[in-house]
C-alpha cells in the first residue's frame, strides 16, 4: 500500500480505533465532501429589486388587466406614506373615468352565517356565465398587530383558482364595521380592470355597516337557519339597511326551520321602511353546500339593478356615495391632523387622567385638546 494513503487513513482513524480494527469498524471516518462541492452554483448576476412603476405604468397596467399589477395599484392606495400619496392619486384620477360600470353587491352577516362559501360558488357560477368577479374580503384584524388574518381567502378555494376572479383580503385594521379607510379606491380599480361584479364582504360585527351600504348598489344580509334566537342577534339598523335578507343553509334538517325563519324575517321587515326606494326588501333562502338558491338571489339582484336603474334611484344614489365618499376622505384628514399633533400627543395622557380621575369633565377635556390642536395650527 502506499505510504502516503496509509498516513492518510492513519490520520483520520480517531486514538481509540483498536488497532486491527477493519472494515467492520463502525466508527471509521470516511472521507468528507468538499466545500466547494457543496456549496450552491453562485448567480452570474444578482436578483434585481422589483422595478419601481410610475403612474403611467399602473394606468397601462390595470387596464390591461394585469392581476399583478392591479394588485401592486391596490396596496399603493392603501399605503399610508406620504410618498405614495401623489403617484396614487394621479392613478385613481386617470382610471376615474373607466370605473363604475359595474355591480356593487355588499355582503354581511352574522359569525358563521356562511359569507366566504356562498361568494365561493356565486363567484364561480357568476364567471362561468361570462362575468368578472372581484371580492373584496375585508378580514379581521388583530387588536394587538393590526395584521390580516387572511382566512377569507383561503375559505374561497375554488374561486381563487379561477382566471376571471379577483380576491382581495384587506386588514379592516379596526375601522368601525370592518371596512378599510381604502375600500372605494379599491373599488374604483377593479372595476377600471374590467371586474363588472364586485362583491364586499365585511366582518359582519354588527357594529355600523352603513359604511358599507355607502359604497354598494345592493346589500345583502345572511343570516342562520332556525327561528328565534338569531333574531336577537341582529339590530334593527342592520336590516333597515338590506335589500334582501338571506337566509343560509336551508338543507337537509334545517329547511323546515329555513322556512320559518324565512316567514319571521318577511313578517319583520313588512314593518320597517325599504332600504332603497321603490324597492320591497324581502327574506329568500339558499344553501351554499348544495348550490340550491344561489342563481335565485342573483336573479334577485338583477331585478333590483333593472328597478332601481329604470327608476332613478341607482344614478342618485351613485351621486350621493361620490359626495359621502368626498367628506369621508375631509374626516379622515382632519382625525389624523388632531392626533398626529404634538401638542395634542404631549398632553393627551395628562387630559385623559384627569378625566379618569373625575377631575375633568369630558366636555372639557375635549375642549381642552381641541383647544391645544387650534393654537399649534394656528
Amino acid at each position: 500500500m502506499d505510504n502516503r494513503a496509509t498516513s492518510r487513513r492513519d490520520a483520520k482513524r480517531p486514538e481509540w480505533t483498536p488497532e486491527d480494527g477493519g472494515a467492520e469498524f463502525a466508527s471509521r471516518v470516511m472521507d468528507g465532501v468538499s466545500a466547494e462541492e457543496t456549496s450552491p452554483p453562485r448567480a452570474e448576476h444578482p436578483v434585481s429589486k422589483r422595478r419601481e412603476l410610475s403612474a403611467a405604468d399602473y394606468v397601462s397596467g390595470v387596464l390591461s388587466g394585469s392581476r399583478t399589477i392591479l394588485s401592486r395599484a391596490i396596496t399603493l392606495v392603501e399605503s399610508n406614506l406620504p410618498l405614495h400619496a401623489e403617484i396614487s392619486s394621479r392613478v385613481v384620477k386617470e382610471l376615474l373615468p373607466r370605473a363604475g360600470q359595474s355591480t356593487r353587491v355588499g355582503i354581511t352577516g352574522v359569525p358563521g352565517a356562511g359569507k366566504s362559501t356562498f361568494i365561493d360558488v356565486l363567484g364561480n357560477r357568476l364567471c362561468e356565465a361570462g362575468h368578472k368577479v372581484a371580492v373584496l374580503a375585508v378580514d379581521p384584524s388583530s387588536s394587538v398587530t393590526k395584521g390580516s388574518i387572511l382566512g377569507d381567502k383561503t375559505r374561497m378555494e375554488h374561486l381563487t383558482r379561477n382566471r376571471n376572479a379577483f380576491i382581495r383580503p384587506s386588514p379592516s385594521g379596526g375601522t368601525l364595521g370592518g371596512v378599510t379607510r381604502k375600500s372605494r379606491e379599491t373599488m374604483l380599480l377593479c372595476e377600471a380592470a374590467g371586474y363588472d361584479v364586485i362583491l364586499v364582504e365585511t366582518v359582519g360585527v354588527g357594529q355600523s355597516e352603513a359604511a358599507v351600504r355607502s359604497m354598494v348598489d345592493f346589500f345583502l344580509l345572511m343570516v342562520i337557519t332556525g327561528a328565534g334566537d338569531e333574531l336577537q342577534g341582529i339590530k334593527k339598523g342592520v336590516m333597515e339597511l338590506a335589500d334582501a335578507i338571506l337566509i343560509n343553509k336551508a338543507d337537509g334538517s334545517n329547511a323546515l326551520k329555513a322556512g320559518a325563519t324565512r316567514a319571521e324575517y318577511d313578517r319583520i321587515l313588512h314593518f320597517l321602511r325599504p332600504a332603497t326606494e321603490g324597492w320591497q326588501t324581502k327574506a329568500h333562502m339558499c344553501s351554499a353546500a348544495t348550490g340550491a338558491g344561489i342563481d335565485e338571489i342573483w336573479g334577485v339582484v338583477e331585478h333590483f339593478m333593472k328597478t332601481v336603474k329604470a327608476s332613478g334611484v341607482f344614478e342618485e344614489r351613485r351621486k350621493q356615495q361620490t359626495l359621502s365618499w368626498v367628506y369621508t376622505m375631509i374626516e379622515d384628514y382632519i382625525k389624523q391632523k388632531f392626533y398626529n399633533c404634538e401638542a395634542v400627543a404631549k398632553e393627551r395622557p395628562s387630559v385623559e387622567s384627569q378625566v379618569i380621575s373625575g377631575a375633568l369633565s369630558a366636555t372639557e377635556a375635549a375642549s381642552e385638546l381641541i383647544r391645544l390642536y387650534e393654537d399649534s395650527a394656528g
